[in-house]
């Protein structure tokens, strides 16, 4: 009995890890080739340091937190060992209220707590010309929940690529494929620290 528990719990280690990206337009590829969205990136890279991994790509262009609560449900039943969450770039720009935002992504933090699912947070940055209490309201969210709920936080997800011309479509608002290559590459460290993680509980719930 204990060598097949073993060779179970080997078997289910060989097998590749799935990532879903819970996000809207920046992770879905608005305006984008296949090739050159944030999740074949992402594979691509992850790919080269070695992670046999499979991208769910659960992201939903226009998305809010509130639509990403509405179908986190049925998300779940792709069974990922790792969750990438992203939203609430939409809620900026529609300007909702930062306490309904934090609401919806502590909603989803208790989902994915209470399912067992890893997560890694990917923060959004409120742009100065909301003012400055909306900025106060919104930009601690994600650092502050990111934390309660012990996830892996990466600060910006548009670090380095927000308000560069060159890097964005023509909208001004959506990363192009470069874009999207600085923020696999930037975000890259975390989410293999993220696995690294995962790699360790999985071998110590089987051990």
């Amino acid at each position: 009995m204990a060598i097949w528990i073993a060779a179970t719990a080997a078997a289910h280690a060989a097998e590749p890890k799935r990532i879903m990206l819970f996000g809207d337009s920046l992770l879905a590829g608005y305006g984008l080739s296949e090739a050159d969205g944030f999740a074949n990136q992402l594979q691509a890279a992850l790919a080269e340091n070695g992670q046999d991994v499979t991208i769910i790509n659960a992201s939903v262009s226009g998305d809010t937190t509130a639509g990403g609560v509405s179908r986190l449900t049925w998300s779940l039943a792709d069974n990922p060992d790792l969750v990438i969450l992203a939203l609430g770039g939409n809620d900026i720009l529609r300007a909702i209220n930062p306490a309904s935002t934090r609401a919806n992504m502590e909603t989803m933090l208790q989902t994915f707590d209470r399912e067992g699912i890893p997560v890694l947070v990917a923060g959004m940055v409120a742009p100065k010309s909301l003012g400055p209490a909306y900025v106060a309201a919104f930009d601690p969210i994600y650092p502050e929940l990111a934390d309660q709920y012990d996830a892996a936080y990466y600060p910006f997800l548009l670090d380095g690529v927000a308000g560069v011309p060159a890097l964005n479509q023509n909208d001004g608002i959506h990363p192009n494929g470069k874009g999207v290559a600085l923020m696999v590459e930037r975000m890259l460290p975390v989410v293999l620290e993220a696995l690294e993680q995962l790699s360790a509980s999985t071998a110590n719930s089987s051990g």
